[in-house]
């Protein structure tokens, strides 16, 4: 399959630099219907097939309920995901929320991207819980690792990231991110060829938030600065940055 071999490699090496997966975990994949947790839950079923530690995975989807927003929004169609998972072998669960209503309509949020990615999350580990899973698995990627990073620094004036990996001790869930190492590019190709059931936004704030505009200023400044990316990465590993660890691995991108 193509680009699976290199997005194995990567969430192999993730999952063994920060022992993500133990045996009989029980991964609960966070899907969103976007490129990057289809990918992942893709690449998780494929890793569970030969990995040492036998894990079974789950996937499971918050919907927002964008529709009650009105505006002739029609309710989100999962049936292609669905039928992905049944082709996987993996079970599939919808868990309904409110979320979409509390921030746009009852908040009436300006910048709601923080406070729906808290109530998503919040709502994700409680269904992960209820479905008996000890792990919440995330699609953030290596350019979300970077861009969280610059984002906290350019906005909030602090040094730090997400973690490769994180227990959270009120609900006794570990969350991992074993496409920490596997740039966007990796992701968009295998999703591309693989023509994955990608469900676009119905947020009416995607595609106009601060995360974006830092994605266009790194695009920028990578053109001008070959492989800052991967510098600020490393500077993030070797300054020991949200549980990030000095760890060599070899990227595809010194072999182009």
């Amino acid at each position: 399959m193509i680009g699976m071999k290199r997005l194995l490699s990567y969430a192999r090496r993730a999952c063994d630099d920060y022992n993500m997966i133990e045996d009989g975990d029980v991964v609960a994949v966070g899907v969103s219907a976007g490129k990057d947790s289809l990918s992942l839950l893709y690449t998780l079923s494929a890793l569970s097939r030969f990995y040492p530690k036998k894990f079974k995975l789950i996937a499971i989807t918050v919907d927002m309920k964008f529709d009650d927003l009105g505006e002739g929004r029609a309710p989100a169609d999962y049936s292609p995901i669905a039928k992905l998972c049944e082709e996987l072998g993996v079970e599939y669960i919808v868990e309904e929320s409110n979320i979409a209503k509390i921030v746009f309509d009852i908040r009436k949020e300006k910048s709601p991207c923080s406070l729906c990615a808290k109530l998503r999350r919040g709502a994700l580990n409680e269904a992960a819980k209820k479905y008996g899973a000890n792990k919440v698995a995330l699609g953030h990627h290596f350019d979300d690792a970077v861009e969280t990073f610059m984002l906290n620094l350019f906005y909030e004036g602090r040094i730090g990231c997400f973690s490769p990996v994180t227990y959270l001790d009120r609900t006794d869930i570990t969350v991992i991110r074993p496409l920490v190492y596997a740039p966007e590019k990796d992701v968009e190709y295998f999703a591309r060829h693989t023509a994955l059931p990608i469900i676009p936004s119905a947020c009416p704030a995607n595609e106009n938030t601060e995360r974006e505009e830092m994605k266009i200023l790194l695009a920028k400044l990578e053109r001008e600065n070959k492989g800052l990316r991967h510098r600020i990465f490393g500077a993030m590993q070797r300054g020991g940055v949200s549980g990030f660890k000095e760890v060599k691995f070899k990227h595809y991108d010194d072999e182009e």
